[in-house]
């Protein structure tokens, strides 16, 4: 049976396995069991986003975590780092999130945090896993005042936006700033007009309207077109756009160009740099991220250290090496020393707090990079063949590699939820990188059909 936690929880078509309210609620019960044995009164927070399904998971959830004498609270529509912000402000065992993050309204996912907001390393989701699968894992369950409550938090909101406030400088404010906001139709759609409007910025807001069924749907983060229109519309000095739970960010500047997250990585940690408040003078990154960060990061004495891709490889390499700013091209940006968790309107903040305190404009600062040409390419594949084993192949590979030479970059990969490899490669000439890009397109295909024979 397949592994039922990915790289960033459990995910799934809701109301169909492993996101089905039976499989939810043994989760529950399991979650419940495995925090409850090692707390004398354990405390699990539960918040999700917009999505239609989530009331009927959250309450799978509730049902199991109470049925095993756990205490739950509802925390309601809320970005998944306020839950991990939450967690960790009142002391709870742990934090889940109900949210299929970018992902379409029908499908929906499971995200736990433990109690220091941090999600959960793999030998707990292990553990959680094997109770899940256990058949006697409802066995001995309480009867009468020995089953658990659930509460719902009113304020929930409230609390994450003083936190979210409290982490913009003080002598500094947005008046005068004009911000149309993108909230996905997903569980930003509160706390983020609340946040930039309290700081004292000039708001339009769009995708703050969920039915359940919206969330993500030609909004937010994946489509920043509808926000760059809305921009020049409105002659904003920026555009803000999360996607559907919130913990990431795309922005466009005043002239309407897309600021991803690369870009906003670099001009946080030059700024950060300038003003030697980046520890250990490092930002982190994925394979992913374009050679222009780097470029740029050395310009000021500072570098760039690359994990897997995926925001949880990036926070492990952030909390081993102990560095305080990191993120992914796809807008998760993790300000460690004010967050456990990528936090995209954090992020919109951190970015704000740069352009009023330097008077740059945000169309200045993302050129803070000069991003190198990058192409990537999927090829569909019968087999994922272990790319080491494909001689051929390897040998086109480091010919590319040589002729780049620290003038680009090549990243072979096989895709860890669907039939593909895909190729990336990057370099100072769009016809160069096509070329490479084509030809080991090709090379990989043949060498794949001829493993595979």
């Amino acid at each position: 049976m397949a592994r039922l936690f990915g790289t960033d929880g459990i995910r799934g078509l809701a109301n169909i396995y492993p996101m089905s309210p039976d499989m939810v609620l043994r989760l529950g019960q399991a979650i419940g069991i495995y925090f409850g044995t090692r707390q004398s009164k354990a405390r699990i927070l539960i918040g999700k986003d917009t999505r239609r399904s989530g009331y009927m998971l959250e309450q799978a959830l509730c049902s199991g975590i109470c049925s095993v004498g756990v205490d739950a609270f509802f925390l309601g529509p809320l970005p998944t780092p306020g839950i991990a912000y939450l967690t960790r402000g009142m002391r709870a065992s742990a934090g889940i999130v109900i949210s299929a993050s970018h992902n379409p309204f029908h499908d929906n996912g499971i995200k736990i945090f433990s109690s220091d907001g941090y999600k959960l390393p793999d030998d707990v989701e292990d553990e959680l896993e094997r109770l899940v699968q256990d058949p006697g894992l409802a066995d001995n369950v309480p009867t009468g005042s020995g089953i658990g409550t659930a509460k719902r938090i009113e304020d929930a909101i409230g609390q994450y936006a003083v936190f979210l406030k409290e982490q913009f400088p003080k002598n500094l404010k947005l008046d005068g700033l004009r911000i149309v906001i993108d909230c996905a139709n997903g569980a930003g759609y509160r706390v983020a007009p609340k946040v930039f409007e309290e700081l004292g910025a000039e708001t339009f807001v769009i995708g703050d309207e969920p039915n359940g069924l919206n969330i993500n749907e030609h909004c937010g983060a994946l489509y920043p077109q509808t926000l760059r229109e809305k921009v020049l519309l409105y002659k904003a000095d920026i555009g803000i756009a999360l996607d559907g739970d919130a913990d990431r960010i795309v922005a466009v500047d005043e002239k309407g160009e897309v600021i991803d997250g690369d870009e906003m990585l670099a001009a946080c940690g030059v700024f950060m740099l300038q003003r030697q408040r980046l520890k250990n003078n490092t930002i982190v990154s994925t394979v992913m991220s374009n050679m222009g960060l780097d470029v740029a990061l050395a310009k000021h004495g500072g570098k760039l250290i690359r994990s897997k891709v995926g925001d949880r490889y990036v926070m492990e390499a952030m909390r081993q090496g102990d560095h305080i700013l990191g993120g992914e091209q796809s807008g998760h940006l993790i300000f460690r020393d004010s967050s456990t968790t990528g936090d995209g309107i954090l992020a919109g903040l951190k970015f704000l707090e740069i352009m009023v305190d330097s008077g740059r404009r945000a169309s200045e600062l993302r050129q803070t990079m000069e991003r190198f040409p990058q192409l990537v390419k999927n090829v569909k594949v019968r087999e994922k063949v272990p790319l080491e084993h494909l001689a051929e192949f390897q040998k086109a590979l480091k010919g590319v590699e040589a002729k780049l030479a620290g003038k680009g970059r090549v990243l072979v990969r096989y895709s860890g939820t669907e039939s593909l490899a895909r190729v990336m490669v990057e370099g100072e000439s769009r016809d160069e990188i096509e070329k490479h890009a084509h030809d080991l397109c090709h090379e990989l295909t043949s060498a794949i059909d001829k493993a595979a024979k």
